[in-house]
């Protein structure tokens, strides 16, 4: 399994972003697939995930800006993110679990700038 972000960057507060994980180098089917994300000197966070069936999850610092989304069929995941905050900077992870393992991409920076 092989899961790599895109999407990162910088951008203004108030701004969007979109990131995207694909999955390679697997077929495995992902039981739920989400985002996590680690700012400095804190601990990793769950920001979103979603089930296969379409059950999302959301902390509550992201509900109603951010949305997660999955492509079942290639087992990807995305997180569109709007009305970015300086406090959304962090390293942003992808997530997968199947069968009780977690497999995790290598994760993108977002950097938010008031």
């Amino acid at each position: 399994v092989q899961l790599v972000e895109s999407g990162g960057g910088s951008v203004q507060a108030g701004g969007s972003l979109r990131l995207s994980c694909e999955n390679s180098g697997s077929s495995l089917d992902f039981s739920a697939m989400g985002w996590y994300r680690q700012a400095p000197g804190k601990q990793r966070e769950l920001v979103a995930s979603i089930t296969a069936v379409g059950s999302e999850d959301y902390a509550d610092s992201v509900k109603g800006r951010f949305t997660v989304a999955r492509d079942n069929a290639k087992n990807s995941v995305f997180l569109q993110m709007n009305s970015l905050k300086p406090e959304d900077t962090a390293v942003y992870y992808c997530s997968a679990r199947r069968s009780g393992v977690d497999y995790w991409g290598k994760g993108t920076l977002v950097t938010v700038s008031s």
